[in-house]
């Protein structure tokens, strides 16, 4: 029986992550890229005007472009049934309701990051904190100068996950902004006599595309719903 490819639909196709989730198309079995957009046009990107046109033939939309154009494409994918994955960061409290909404009608995964192994580490972080009472917790991050939103969407779901095992705290964040840093996240747990870290370095953004794929892959041939990484490792209830 022949495996069906996916085809993939690239928003903000011409940014860091966007250019990273095509190079990783090209070298991923099961996977064809089905166009891009962007604010502006290049090779293989049209304008977003072009979205409606190009979800005809797409099988998912993988996004990694800003809160109101990731909205945008959720809501058109809501429109013409096409599952849709976004590792953008940086929404509102409205623009996150803007995504349920689509959720209601397709099914959408959102992820503040598309690394596995982060993903892990936020039932780690929350399992951790429910058992050291007595420890002070506070969570530094490190990302490239031209990242826009600090603290980042990481440091904030590993902050929501120590709150919610100490009683709703959140702890403090320290971001920094320098260089090319793909992506550096610490949760630091201080007691007396001794401290544990639990500490995340990416080494590159193709860990962050290939979880994307996965994370398509996995989203297609699902109902409508809200869905994350927690759902995909099967970690929903692990304190």
């Amino acid at each position: 029986m022949k495996k069906r490819v996916l085809r993939v639909l690239v928003c903000g196709a011409s940014g860091r992550m966007g250019l990273a989730v095509r190079r990783e198309l090209e070298i991923s079995p099961g996977f064809a890229y089905a166009g891009g957009v962007d604010l502006a046009r290049a090779a293989g990107v049209e304008r977003a005007a072009g979205l409606p046109r190009l979800l005809r033939d797409a099988s998912v939309v993988i996004d990694f472009s800003g809160p109101r154009a990731a909205c945008a494409a959720a809501a058109a994918c809501a429109a013409a049934g096409v599952p849709f994955v976004t590792g953008t960061t940086g929404f509102s409290a409205a623009q996150l309701a803007a995504l349920k909404k689509a959720a209601r009608r397709v099914p959408v995964f959102f992820s503040p990051n598309m690394s596995p192994a982060v993903n892990l580490t936020f039932a780690m972080a929350a399992f951790a904190a429910g058992r050291l009472k007595e420890f002070d917790i506070h969570i530094s991050e490190a990302h490239h100068k031209a990242k826009k939103d600090a603290p980042s969407g990481t440091a904030l779901r590993y902050a929501r996950a120590v709150a919610a095992a100490r009683g709703g705290v959140l702890p403090p964040i320290t971001s920094a902004r320098a260089g090319d840093i793909v992506g550096e996240h610490t949760v630091l747990y201080a007691g007396p006599h001794e401290r544990l870290e639990l500490t995340h370095r990416a080494h590159s953004r193709a860990v962050f595309a290939a979880g994307a794929l996965r994370a398509a892959a996995w989203l297609c041939g699902r109902g409508p719903g809200f869905y994350d990484y927690i759902d995909l490792l099967g970690l929903k209830g692990l304190r």
